[in-house]
């Protein structure tokens, strides 16, 4: 009576995304694994999330009763919802071009803040995601208003998260999202667009803070990337999955990662003691069935002061054990490996690893960042003009969504500004005028998930909100506004501006929208622009890039450029900066330090 059909939602977003909204319509609530009946046609009548096994067929079988003996009254609910999931997928167009002002702003960072969770960081709940979008956008209003509240509340979040538990202390990488408030027991399974999302965040926190945690944070997250996901075609992998094969050789969830105490004793020996005390082997790092997940819950520094050690002698000794307990994992069955490659999740670690290049100046960081850019042109990027989404066995598929053009602009952005070959600004641009003619909507005045030209679902759907992954529509709105400076194109920030305007009035909870804000305040009048034209141009962008500047777009060039931002500013062998705000700039200087003291005034 049925045809079964099982959905990537990884693969397809945009039908996970459409079938989502139905269900929240018909339950309340949403959530994985999401099943719907549909008619033939496509439109949903009947869903929800997990079913035993009984319910499941009692539904079904009650489905086909009624679909065989009164057929209109589910085509008629069908038509209802399918009305329903199109409205909701709409978004009020804000003509009177009405100011978003700074009470509006504030008042939504106040009621931010009611949710901080000042014990463990993060959102004061369970499952505790990571988002780092919305620590991102923190850290930088807390830097830009001097607000050490905000500030402080990043820096607990991003040292909580770095002890471990949803962090792989033994191996790097962060797991999806932990299922307690103090982030220790994770969902076991290791995301790419987290981990990549992940070490810009730490990168950007180490400029702001100097805490030699967030580098090792982003080193050994990084190493994790490069010796399990990195393929030989210079693509990422997308995942590792949360269960792996115990004693037993069953798939058990968390069997890599966890460990027996008595196993413990065994490995670490006659430093036991202090290990328990530095990870809690104790009711405090305990999970289940005998087994602990390393946890910390203090710094080294405090931890050596109680044990009367240096924290010198502590650090090497916990990088010692950690060598050790990596040994011993090593020999048992690693978790299963998702081995698709997926566009949009390859450009976000894409710029995981050009920003550590910007912050700590590894110069493989870079190589793989370059070789990974040339993977997605060669391999995602048709000759027809269109991205693909999927990339394995050596075959690319899938027609690419937004998602996919949004992120991959923005790191090719990235790889501008760690080599300041143009090419990456003109691929930009040539993927955004492709956005425009195949996914912009006019009417609505926003990017489309779905190309024009592929099977269209029963609703049309605009990603606004930020997830787990950034809102495509808001990664796009910032790729346009840097687009805007490097081409001078004012038609790309008009846009930007009409998507901000649209979106700013129906933000209730700002968490859900941290990616616009930042937008926001790339329109705020401290966003300056930065033109280095001279033979030590990339000299000097190396210098500022190790700084935390979220409020400057960089260009430069060693040459004559054709970029219009720097057309005709280079001047005999001197180097020149020319700092602008709102399209006007000041008169160049060849005084880096005045530069500097202007940026950061």
């Amino acid at each position: 009576n049925f045809i079964n059909i099982k959905i990537d939602r990884e693969e397809r977003p945009d039908i996970d995304a459409v079938y989502m909204k139905a269900v929240q319509l018909m339950t309340g609530r949403g959530g994985w694994p999401m099943n719907v009946v549909a008619l033939p046609d496509g439109r949903p009548v009947w869903g929800g999330t997990y079913f035993k096994k009984n319910d499941w067929i009692n539904s079904l079988e009650k489905l086909q009763e009624l679909y065989i003996e009164k057929p209109d009254l589910l085509v008629e609910y069908a038509d209802k919802l399918t009305e329903g999931i199109s409205s909701i997928s709409l978004i009020p167009l804000n003509e009177n071009n009405s100011v978003f002002g700074n009470e509006e702003f504030e008042n939504l960072i106040k009621k931010w803040k009611k949710s901080f969770d000042w014990e463990f960081g993060g959102m004061a709940r369970a499952p505790k995601f990571m988002m780092p979008n919305n620590y991102e956008f923190l850290l930088r209003l807390g830097v830009k208003q001097k607000s050490q509240e905000l500030i402080d509340f990043v820096n607990l979040t991003l040292t909580k998260m770095a002890y471990g538990g949803i962090f792989d202390v033994v191996d790097g990488g962060f797991s999806r999202y932990s299922v307690d408030m103090k982030w220790h027991i994770p969902h076991f399974e290791k995301m790419g667009y987290d981990n990549g999302q992940m070490v810009v965040l730490y990168c950007n926190a180490y400029k702001v803070f100097g805490n030699d945690l967030f580098k090792e944070i982003v080193f050994k997250t990084l190493n994790f990337i490069e010796k399990e996901w990195l393929s030989s075609y210079g693509s990422f992998y997308s995942a590792f999955d949360a269960d792996s094969l115990n004693e037993e050789n069953k798939l058990e969830e968390g069997a890599f990662y966890s460990w027996k105490k008595t196993e413990l004793q065994e490995i670490i020996s006659d430093d036991f003691e202090l290990f328990s005390k530095v990870f809690n082997i104790n009711e405090f790092g305990f999970w289940e069935n005998e087994n602990y997940v390393l946890i910390q819950n203090n710094s080294l520094e405090e931890i050596a002061n109680e044990n009367m050690i240096t924290t010198e002698l502590l650090k090497s000794k916990k990088s010692n054990w950690e060598k050790k307990l990596y040994d011993y994992r090593e020999q048992r069955k690693k978790p299963l490996l998702d081995d698709k490659c997926l566009t949009s999740w390859n450009a976000i670690i894409l710029k995981g690893f050009a920003e550590a290049y910007k912050t700590f100046g590894e110069e493989n960081y870079k190589c793989i960042a370059i070789n990974n850019g040339e993977f997605i042109v060669k391999n995602c990027w048709s000759e027809d003009g269109f991205l693909f989404r999927n990339f394995k066995n050596g075959k690319s598929s899938i027609t690419g969504y937004l998602e996919d053009y949004a992120h991959v602009i923005d790191a090719f952005i990235s790889l501008y500004e760690i080599t300041l070959d143009e090419k990456w600004l003109f691929y930009s641009k040539q993927l955004t005028h492709y956005c425009f003619d195949y996914f912009y909507n006019e009417k609505q005045q926003f990017f489309s998930f779905k190309h024009k030209n592929d099977s269209q679902l029963i609703s049309e759907h605009f990603e606004i909100e930020d997830n787990v992954i950034p809102s495509a529509n808001a990664v796009m709105a910032r790729n346009l506004k840097k687009l805007s400076v490097y081409y001078e194109n004012n038609y790309f920030e008009t846009i930007a501006k009409k998507m901000l305007q649209n979106i700013l009035p129906i933000i209730d909870y700002a968490s859900a929208f941290s990616n616009w804000l930042q937008l926001y305040l790339d329109f705020d009048e401290q966003h300056k622009e930065l033109a280095i034209c001279g033979k030590e141009s990339n000299h000097f962008v190396k210098k500022i890039n190790k700084k935390y500047f979220p409020n400057i777009t960089i260009a430069a060039t060693e040459k004559d450029s054709m970029l219009p931002f720097l057309r005709n500013r280079t001047h005999n062998d001197k180097t020149y900066f020319y700092l602008c705000e709102n399209k006007s700039c000041s008169a160049p200087t060849e005084s880096f330090e005045t530069i500097l003291q202007n940026i950061e005034n």
